[in-house]
Formats: C-alpha cells, sequence, structure tokens
C-alpha cells in the first residue's frame, strides 16, 4: 500500500522542457499522499515544482541528502568542512574546472560562464558572482552556520578526469564524489544518501509510514539505494542499468511521463 510518493526530478520527473508535463501534473494531483521531491537541487530550484504541484509546504530533501528541510526548519544534514572545501576548490581550479560551492539557500560561481548560465537556466536559480578567494573566505569566517552542502565541478571532459581522480585519491573517504555527467561532478558530504535522508524524514514527520510503504522513482546512480529500500522502487526507461536492476519496477522514459505512466497504471490498485 503506497502512502508517501518521492521522486528524482532531473531525468526522472520532468519533460523535454524540463518542466512537468500536464498529464504528470494531473496524476500527482490525484495521489492523495505526502510528496516529496528528492534532488541534487538547492532548495530554490525545487520550489518552483512545488508549487506547480501544489506541495509548497511539503518537506524537500536537496543536495542528494545532504540537507532535508520543511519549510524553515532544518530536519536533517551533513557539510562539507572548511579544510575539505579549501582543498577540493584548489584541485578544480589546478585543471581550469568551473567550482561552484553551495551552502542551504546560497550558491556561489567565479563567473557567469557558459556553465553558470547553463545551471541558471536549468533550476531557475540566479548564483552569486564573486571571486573564489571571497567566497573562500565567507565560508572560513562563518564556520558556525556549517561547511558547503555540495560543490560542483563543471568543465572539460577530460580535465574533469584528471580532478576527479585527484580529489577521490586526496580526499575519498572524507567526501562523496558523484561523477552526474562527463563533464559534472558533484561532491557532498561523506555518508550523504536520498535513502539516509528519506529514512530520516519518515522518522521525524511521517513516522507511521515505513519505508515498504514508498514508492520512489529515479534514474541515476545516487538513486539506487533509495529505489532498492522502498517498497516500490521504479526506475525510468532512460535509467542506468544498475538502477534498473536496483528497482522493483520500470517505466517509461522521462521524456515520455513515465512517472505519470506508471501511476496511471498502478496508483489505484496499490491505494
Amino acid at each position: 500500500m503506497i502512502q508517501l510518493f518521492a521522486t528524482d526530478i532531473d531525468g526522472t520527473l520532468l519533460d523535454t522542457n524540463r518542466f512537468l508535463s500536464d498529464r504528470t501534473r494531473l496524476e500527482l494531483g490525484k495521489l492523495l499522499v505526502p510528496k516529496i521531491l528528492i534532488s541534487a537541487r538547492m532548495p530554490q530550484a525545487m520550489y518552483y515544482l512545488q508549487e506547480a504541484l501544489d506541495i509548497i509546504n511539503a518537506p524537500l530533501i536537496c543536495y542528494n541528502g545532504a540537507l532535508v528541510l520543511h519549510g524553515s526548519d532544518v530536519l536533517y544534514e551533513l557539510s562539507i568542512p572548511y579544510e575539505e572545501i579549501e582543498k577540493l576548490t584548489e584541485i578544480g581550479q589546478e585543471y581550469g574546472l568551473h567550482v561552484a560551492l553551495y551552502r542551504n539557500q546560497e550558491w556561489f560561481v567565479p563567473a557567469m560562464d557558459q556553465w553558470a548560465k547553463r545551471e541558471e537556466h536549468n533550476t531557475r536559480v540566479t548564483p552569486s558572482v564573486e571571486e573564489t578567494s571571497v567566497t573562500l573566505n565567507y565560508f572560513k569566517q562563518t564556520q558556525d552556520q556549517g561547511g558547503a552542502h555540495k560543490i560542483m565541478f563543471m568543465g572539460d571532459e577530460v580535465d574533469m578526469d584528471a580532478a576527479f581522480a585527484k580529489a577521490e585519491q586526496l580526499l575519498g573517504p572524507k567526501v562523496h564524489l558523484y561523477r552526474s555527467k562527463n563533464t559534472y561532478t558533484e561532491i557532498t558530504p561523506s555518508g550523504t544518501s536520498k535513502e539516509v535522508a528519506l529514512r530520516k524524514l519518515l522518522e521525524l514527520r511521517y513516522p507511521e509510514v515505513g519505508m515498504k510503504n514508498v514508492v520512489a522513482f529515479g534514474d541515476n546512480y545516487n538513486d539506487t539505494d533509495m529505489l532498492a529500500a522502498v517498497g516500490y522502487g521504479v526506475a525510468v526507461e532512460n535509467a542506468r542499468e544498475v538502477v534498473k536492476k536496483a528497482a522493483r519496477f520500470i517505466t517509461g522514459h522521462h521524456k515520455e511521463d513515465g512517472v505519470a505512466l506508471w501511476l496511471e497504471q498502478n496508483a489505484q490498485k496499490n491505494a
């Protein structure tokens, strides 16, 4: 029996226009259970989707699980300490990569280059632009507010290969390195997991709901544990093979409303 709906966003829930199709919004509107967005995105990049789904008061799982919010309440968080922020930034700069730093509602970039503009277009959020040394000093001076929830490297694939290898060698156990694309590396605190964050959220806000009563959708490596852990793990057709193997169900491509398709076929009989 489905008592809670959870879904990844990019490559899973959104259509070709990187938004919610009418079909998806209709099916989610019929689903009378809590609906949770779980993403590598920052909070502001998820609010407009919550608004479109009329779930603006629902909790959010951001930064691949490093930050769980319910309104202004921080339910759970992990962060990268300043020492690691500094080392990772140096590695990114050494290989000429765009290095973006995130903390809760904040997003800092060194320049409004092609990478920052692409992210702005995809997420509908505008970053703060300042020299990286200024951002690092800010993080150093505000360590009492925590470290970074995410650091993102963006750049040439060959340079990314080298930077990823060096970061993994020097900081592997201390942070979680995730290659979301050939040109993207997302770095979150050690222990970051969508599954762990979802379990924390259920414990704190939905104690009556067990993982076996959650339907969750995903497409990429960072969704694997979550899909394997819930009762109704659903991979979209475009998902990585390892994600499909972890899921209990396979649905259509995200560009063909795969989430809505599965709900049309299965939501009522599992209600």
